[in-house]
């Protein structure tokens, strides 16, 4: 196999998003961004990186997704060409261009919101009926429909310049169709990053929407991080990170209390779990896919939490959920939690967002914060209409 080519860096994130085309990669963190051009080779299996980027030379680098479901096929490549540059918020204000797509868009909730309400009350009473079914995470979708076919590159710039320190994401994916098919993103959760020893997972959960009066915002907070159901499930994730981690790194450490973060659009509870991995050529993929899904996406029992998401959910969820992310040569890389995300397709986007369903939880405010979430995605297309 020929070996990647690393271009010269960019001058900012800001240029590497204007030489995007739909079906590169691209990648933003708070550290950095990246964007890969051309296809070297592609993967279904995450098992297979190591060997793959051994022979692509060093300083390879792959990206792709991971679908929530781990016996199906993953997206994963080794691009031709990567360039590098730094983080999207070093960008110059004048370079950071938000822009609503252009047309007309029709909205289809899958489920309707009154059947995802009943869908989370039957969760509730299956977890009343089966002590050990203690989470289940449920979803919903939204079907953007347009008039003409979905400028991705305009999406990624509004998700981007919306909130800079946002996992920003595109990969391509296998199309459906004759045409290019991409898997976009502004996900705020870190699954695994690794850089030599150092190995960091920041699990969140736990949210409630933001508020535009400064007044009720700072009490959804508050209400928040005292909240016994949301700090109940926040720990359930941690824990499950933790145990996770823990055959990978010689020193874990776990912070006892949560902390507040924020997005445009939501509040949430974050822990960062940090260790030392006893291998430091262990690559970043290897603890990330010990960790997915995690209970934040699934449920607690994983297997369990499972089988009743597919029983529930009346749509299939592919990629988003699963893991989207790098990983070079050397092991190291980052892995993201694929949310906040929409398959893009031609003329159609699909929008995810879910919630986790507690035995003690409202459904009527379940479907409240999927519609909070998926305003993120509402909010980067510039598209009216309910969420």
């Amino acid at each position: 196999m020929p070996e990647q080519r690393t271009a010269a860096p960019a001058a900012s994130a800001g240029e590497l998003l204007t030489a995007y085309r739909p079906g590169d990669a691209f990648f933003s963190t708070g550290s950095h961004a990246l964007h890969g051009t051309g296809t070297l080779t592609t993967l279904d299996r995450a098992e297979d990186l190591t060997s793959v980027l051994a022979e692509a030379g060093e300083g390879a680098v792959a990206v792709g997704a991971i679908p929530f479901d781990v016996a199906r096929p993953a997206h994963l490549v080794v691009p031709e060409t990567v360039r590098w540059s730094p983080p999207a918020a070093n960008t110059a204000p004048a370079e950071r261009r938000w822009s609503p797509l252009a047309g007309e868009w029709r909205i289809t909730p899958v489920p309707a919101p009154e059947a995802h309400v009943a869908a989370v009350e039957r969760a509730v009473k299956l977890m009343a009926e089966d002590a050990d079914l203690l989470k289940v995470v449920l979803a919903r979708t939204l079907r953007v429909h347009g008039d003409r076919k979905v400028d991705v590159a305009t999406v990624l710039a509004n998700l981007l310049w919306r909130d800079p320190s946002a996992f920003v994401f595109a990969t391509d994916l296998p199309a459906r169709g004759s045409g290019t098919r991409s898997l976009i993103g502004a996900s705020p959760e870190l699954l695994v990053s690794k850089r030599g020893r150092r190995v960091l997972s920041n699990p969140l959960a736990g949210s409630a929407p933001r508020s535009a009066d400064p007044t009720k915002d700072q009490k959804r907070a508050v209400d928040l991080l005292t909240s016994t159901k949301d700090r109940h499930e926040h720990a359930v994730v941690v824990e499950a990170v933790a145990e996770g981690l823990r055959p990978y790194c010689r020193r874990l450490t776990v912070p006892d209390e949560p902390e507040l973060v924020k997005t445009a659009t939501m509040w949430h509870l974050s822990t960062r779990v940090t260790g030392e991995a006893i291998d430091p050529d262990l690559p970043a993929h290897v603890p990330a896919m010990a960790l997915h899904p995690t209970p934040a996406v699934c449920g607690t029992p994983r297997d369990r939490a499972f089988d009743t998401i597919v029983d529930l959910e009346p749509f299939d969820r592919g990629f988003y959920t699963g893991a989207v992310g790098h990983s070079d040569a050397s092991g190291d890389g980052e892995w993201v939690v694929t949310i906040r995300c929409a398959d893009v397709e031609g003329d159609t986007l699909d929008l995810y967002a879910g919630g986790g369903v507690m035995p003690e939880s409202d459904p009527d405010a379940e479907l409240a914060e999927t519609s909070a979430k998926l305003r993120t995605l509402l909010l980067a297309l510039g598209v009216d209409g309910a969420a």
